[in-house]
């Protein structure tokens, strides 16, 4: 299979000559190897983060109330103030340790509900902020001592579709897991038919990543029986908790779907926990995309609902591995 770019073809969708059954398509297991996977997981380990972490989606930071979770280990707040530039900073009241994330939002003020002590984002009674950045897709935090790395004043944030042609959707949720495992999901493209034969079929790895670091994918998007649309992607890892799909022919060229891991912390049984949070945005240069962009509050909340049941399957994949790992049976 060789899809047709957006650009140059009339009709996005194909029709599949036949239809394989889900155990007699061709076993990718072989290609699938743990050695590979690990290689791939190890250099993405290794590439730097600037000490930056995503909290969530630019949208669900609004005017009136604070956003508090635990990075790392580390209790974090995050509001909006005046000018609707993002503060953050720690997640504990310095007076008598209240949590902020609970507090209030007057007028970009964050004020505890506790005694109302006010912080307008700059140093205050011992409160010291964290840098903080919103690329109008998704929100982070720098945390310094967390991530022990040389910090850079800006997140490495993949390259994106112009927002003014795009529609993005970001989906979120928690493993029980570490970023690696989640990471390790991604990098492994060859389980996309297999796990996922509601979304996914006839796919290919075209380029196992060992030239390029890079792997680089033919598969089709199953609608219905057996219309499909045909992509070429390219799946990367820039950083040690973030992968890339990028699709780069056939329908929607340009789109990217990015995968963020961010660890959390332990559960009460001592168990890591990972927040998934997943950025999708889509473009199409098809006029066709314009009413897609009209709609997009209509539009989104699919996007979301699409990848949540991709993340069902996926998350479950990543909690096995870390529960292999954790026990010393992981056969990768």
């Amino acid at each position: 299979m060789r899809p047709r770019g957006s650009r140059g073809g009339r009709f996005p969708l194909a029709l599949r000559r036949s239809s394989v059954a889900w155990e007699r398509q061709r076993p990718t297991w072989r290609d699938a190897r743990p050695g590979l996977i690990a290689g791939a997981l190890k250099r993405a380990s290794g590439r730097p983060s600037g000490n930056w972490y995503v909290l969530g989606a630019s949208r669900t930071l609004v005017a009136d109330r604070p956003l508090g979770l635990t990075v790392a280990g580390q209790e974090v707040v995050a509001w909006r103030g005046a000018d609707g530039r993002v503060h953050a900073g720690p997640g504990a009241c310095p007076h008598l340790g209240a949590p902020l994330g609970e507090a209030r939002v007057r007028c970009g003020t964050l004020v505890c509900h506790w005694h109302g002590l006010a912080l307008d984002g700059g140093p205050f009674a011992g409160w010291e902020p964290f840098p903080a950045h919103d690329d109008g897709v998704l929100v982070w935090v720098r945390l310094d001592r967390c991530g022990g790395e040389e910090p850079t004043e800006r997140p490495r944030v993949p390259v994106r579709p112009d927002p003014a042609g795009a529609v993005a959707a970001v989906w979120s949720g928690v493993g029980r897991c570490e970023p690696e495992d989640v990471v390790a999901n991604r990098l492994d493209p060859w389980h996309g038919a297999w796990f996922h034969p509601y979304s996914f079929v006839d796919l290919t790895v075209l380029d196992s990543g060992e030239d390029e670091d890079a792997f680089l994918v033919d598969v089709s998007f199953r609608l219905a029986g057996r219309v499909v649309v045909p992509v070429r992607a390219r799946f990367t890892a820039p950083g040690p908790r973030t992968v890339v799909m990028e699709i780069e022919e056939g329908e929607g060229c340009g789109s990217v779907v990015e995968t963020h891991a961010t660890p959390l912390g332990p559960d009460s049984a001592g168990q890591p926990r990972t927040a998934v949070v997943e950025a999708v945005v889509a473009a199409s240069d098809r006029r066709g995309f314009a009413v897609a962009r009209a709609a997009a509050p209509l539009v989104r909340p699919l996007m979301r609902a699409a990848a949540g049941r991709l993340w069902r399957d996926d998350l479950a994949y990543a909690e096995r591995r870390w529960e292999l790992r954790s026990s010393g049976r992981f056969p990768g």
